[in-house]
């Protein structure tokens, strides 16, 4: 027998004799023990069986070869392109690895794991999944025949070490003067929207931002899947449901945003607009929620804007477009843009305010901060630096009057 196939065979006996409890980490010492066990019985020498034995562990108690690299604390994402193809993200930077899946049932039968783990299901007929794993990593996972020459999964990991603002500062993500503008939006519950492609920074920025917002305030926190970690002990948490087999039990981000309005929120974390569920939040920046904070998909703040329009219309409401171009106006005071840059690293490159509508109706954003580059230094890593461009928000007046120890000096350049 291959050694793919020893490891199949001992991994299908121990499923089928063990209980779910068997595979904990605090049984690791009788796990092992079996193992071995099955690979003596199958005639495997001493030093093969030593290294199928940590192998098989892999499997059993984490996420076979991908579980080195969730351990390793220098990985951000990993990316599995079929069960022969894993590369990482290091530094912002990504690369092939060594590790390897036996074959394609070895992958799927990781992916499951996961799936089971965070009670979300995928097979023929939802052939695409989005989960968080127990230690908050972010998993998207695809199974062929729509993933074309294997499974696909991608991880995020958690990026533990942003503890604060000052942290994200030193990463080089924003500057004193932002940061110190961000943390006065969120004393002030000034609507925010942050924008960018996946693996931008979003999510992790607005985690962070959180941590600032008032213990005594009521948090209403509502998810496809649990990203977001608060630190605040009033947070009502809630969660999309996919259904079951037959597509009963929906629950969507709509209809969870609706029933979010009725449960005296002081603050509503949206985790990612995506969808019609855009139609409400619009309504609810503009009745008297103030201090939301939620995430997009878009390249520019502009393009944020002009997403939140078309995201309305999948509502199925019959909205003039001049009415939702006003909502937003009105309802919406800042949006963040946040860019992976080609250095690796992650930077606010836009905090722009929604300052109305123009002449033509359109609405009008204007940025307060950028980021300007200016090639590249010595290192390799981007030069440039963070600007501010003269610009005071409108808001800012409420701002002062909280006296929350920052001045209009902030949005002069130097």
């Amino acid at each position: 027998m291959t050694r793919q196939e020893i490891k199949k065979a001992v991994r299908n006996r121990l499923f089928q004799q063990l209980t779910p409890d068997a595979f904990q980490a605090s049984n690791r010492g009788n796990l092992e023990r079996e193992v071995d066990a099955g690979l003596r019985r199958m005639k495997v020498d001493r030093h093969e069986r030593e290294t199928l034995t940590q192998e098989l562990l892999a499997d059993l108690l984490g996420y076979g070869p991908l579980q080195t690299l969730l351990d390793d604390p220098t990985v951000t994402e990993v990316l599995v392109n079929g069960p022969r193809t894993v590369f990482v993200e290091k530094g912002g930077v990504l690369a092939e690895t060594p590790h390897r899946f036996d074959d394609e049932e070895h992958l799927r039968t990781t992916i499951q794991k996961m799936a089971r783990q965070a009670d979300r299901r995928i097979d023929e007929a939802k052939p695409y999944v989005d989960l968080t794993l127990p230690d908050g990593t972010r998993v998207n996972a695809v199974l062929p025949p729509v993933a074309i020459g294997g499974s696909l999964v991608t991880l995020r990991k958690v990026r533990n070490e942003m503890k604060g603002l000052e942290a994200m500062v030193q990463r080089g993500t924003l500057d004193v003067s932002m940061s110190r503008f961000l943390w006065a939006c969120i004393q002030a519950h000034v609507n925010v929207l942050f924008s960018g492609a996946t693996g931008a920074g979003k999510t992790t920025l607005l985690e962070v931002l959180s941590a600032y917002i008032d213990e005594r305030e009521r948090i209403v926190l509502i998810e496809d899947t649990p990203e977001l970690r608060l630190r605040q002990r009033h947070v009502v948490r809630m969660q999309t449901r996919s259904g079951n087999v037959e597509g009963k039990g929906v629950v969507t981000l709509r209809e969870l945003f609706r029933n979010a309005l009725r449960m005296s929120p002081t603050r509503i974390i949206l985790g990612e607009i995506r969808g019609p569920e855009a139609f409400e939040y619009l309504q609810s920046l503009t009745s008297g929620h103030r201090g939301s904070l939620a995430v997009v998909h878009a390249s520019t703040p502009r393009e944020a804007v002009l997403r939140l329009q078309n995201l309305v219309s999948l509502a199925g409401i019959d909205v003039p477009g001049e009415v939702v171009r006003d909502q937003i106006a009105h309802g919406l005071d800042v949006v963040v843009q946040l860019t992976r840059m080609r250095d690796g690293v992650r930077r606010v490159t836009h905090v722009s305010e929604v300052a109305g509508t123009d002449d033509q109706g359109a609405v009008v954003v204007r940025d307060l901060f950028r980021y300007d580059e200016r090639g590249r230094d010595a290192q390799g890593r981007l030069a440039g630096r963070f600007v501010p461009c003269g610009v005071v928000p409108r808001f800012f007046a409420g701002i002062e009057a909280m006296n929350l120890d920052i001045d209009r000096s902030v949005f002069q350049p130097g």
